[in-house]
């Protein structure tokens, strides 16, 4: 029965409230032995993203054209793409600084966006060091399953 523990350990949820603003996380949970503990942000920030309006016509040649590309990012195996669907953000605040820009050099596991998704934010990981060519989406854009979202090279 001395064993027992008396209380919460005050320090740890501290701790990880600490990497939470850190690392810009919105939720972390650590499981050890019988206990759990969740920590999440209730101020989190929230993207709004103004309507769009409707784009204008376009000739069909210069949709011919702009396909092609596209189609040839897709192929490219040095593309990140989308690991659900949701709305892509560049940075980590509405007017911030994006996370990357092209030519930058990341590393293995650095965030490169946000993908928000069920009002959940969601970072996206680099899945290897390199230099980022060309970022394919726009801020506040949805994105599809598998859509390519940026190319490191």
């Amino acid at each position: 029965m001395a064993d027992k523990k008396q209380g919460i350990d005050q320090t740890l949820i501290r701790d990880l409230a600490n990497i939470l603003n850190e690392t810009d996380l919105t939720e972390i949970e650590v499981e050890q032995d019988d206990l759990r503990i969740r920590v999440s942000r209730a101020g989190t920030p929230q993207y709004v993203s103004a309507p769009v309006p409707a784009p204008l016509a376009v000739a069909a040649p210069v949709a011919a054209a702009a396909a092609a590309p596209a189609a040839a990012v897709r192929d490219n195996k040095n593309a990140v793409t989308a690991p659900m669907v949701g709305t892509a953000y560049l940075s980590p605040a509405p007017g911030a600084r994006p996370f990357v820009e092209v030519g930058s050099t990341v590393q293995e596991g650095q965030t490169l966006l946000i993908i928000e998704a069920m009002k959940t934010m969601n970072q996206i990981p680099a899945p290897r060091s390199g230099k980022v060519t060309e970022i394919m989406v726009t801020d506040a854009a949805p994105v599809e399953y598998g859509e390519p979202l940026i190319v490191i090279e």
